[in-house]
């Protein structure tokens, strides 16, 4: 069985890096940067290309500054194949 394929878009400006999104991540995606954004704050930041798309990040983000996007089945499994869809 193929396995579904995410990725996530993080609004680095408003991530205050509570890191509360890293332990939750199963495929061990996301971690902090070293850099600060403009309120001083080190931000969340997808590392790999292992997301799944199983949201976990986004739902305990308290700043509710993680979007998650999942690519259909048929696509994901394009995509690990190397295959366009």
């Amino acid at each position: 069985m193929a396995k579904a394929a995410g990725t996530v878009i993080i609004n680095t400006e408003m991530c205050k890096g509570c890191e509360l999104c890293i332990p939750t991540c199963p495929q061990d995606s996301l971690a902090l940067t070293a850099m600060l954004n403009k309120s001083g704050y080190h931000f969340a930041e997808l590392v790999n290309n292992l997301c799944t798309g199983c949201t976990n990040c986004a739902l305990v983000c308290p700043e509710a500054v993680i979007t998650v996007y999942r690519m259909p089945k048929i696509k994901a499994a394009a995509a690990v194949a190397g295959v366009s869809a």
